[in-house]
């Protein structure tokens, strides 16, 4: 699934009069980028949610070959990314991949997904998190999102600390995570929080280069770096 639904506040004006999945860095729209990575992984259909301005985001999909592409409608109602994913979950596989459709990376000696794939164990997760240390993140100036102990169970950054590990958006989620959810607009951190509690989110590091693409400042950069194959 890639989640296409945000209204993209950090990226106005940019996202005045087009969503941000359309916003273009290095020749081509943020989604095309998640897209085309999942192409590359050989994933043959992707569950794209449109809110905020679906239409341009919609015309723009027809016109791809791979992945197929099904559409989760949330124009009546964003549903934020806990919410976008139950209402798109009876099109979901289990597991299934999640990712942010303003994802840009570089992959390092292994396919990010491949990595992910790997390290899957259904009895012990309900969710796998592809995070990246804090070198591997550009245009990154946070704090941090996780820890990770050496089985790879993750907690979560104490207030006012730096955690070693930042989310890169991408994710291995079983559907055991959905259980039990609210109803409406909610967070995915509402799940994660009692997988953390059962001791069943885990976390991959990545081995390649993550780019924050989040505002406007940040696309050159983000250009610079791919085109100098960073």
């Amino acid at each position: 699934m890639v989640l296409a639904a945000g209204m993209g506040k950090r990226m106005r004006p940019l996202t005045a009069t087009q969503p941000k999945p359309m916003v273009r860095v290095a020749g081509k729209p943020l989604v095309d980028h998640a897209l085309d990575k999942l192409a590359e992984a050989g994933i043959s259909t992707a569950v794209v949610n449109v809110h905020y301005l679906a239409d341009s985001i919609e015309a723009h999909l027809k016109e791809r070959k791979e992945p197929a592409i099904v559409i989760s409608d949330e124009r009546d109602q964003l549903l934020e990314t806990g919410g976008g994913l139950m209402r798109a979950a009876e099109k979901l596989p289990d597991p299934f991949f999640c990712l942010n459709s303003d994802n840009i990376w570089l992959d390092g000696p292994r396919n990010a997904f491949a990595d992910l794939s790997t390290f899957w164990d259904a009895d012990r997760m309900d969710a796998l998190l592809l995070l990246v240390p804090h070198k591997g993140a550009r245009n990154f100036t946070g704090m941090g999102d996780f820890h990770m102990d050496a089985h790879g169970k993750v907690s979560r950054r104490k207030p006012r600390k730096i955690a070693p590990y930042i989310f890169t958006g991408i994710q291995l989620i079983g559907k055991r995570l959905l259980r039990d959810a609210p109803e409406g607009a909610f967070s995915t951190n509402i799940l994660w929080s009692r997988a953390i509690e059962e001791g069943r989110l885990y976390g991959v590091p990545f081995t390649g280069q993550w780019f924050e693409v989040g505002t406007p400042k940040a696309i050159k950069p983000t250009e610079q770096a791919l085109s100098n194959g960073e």
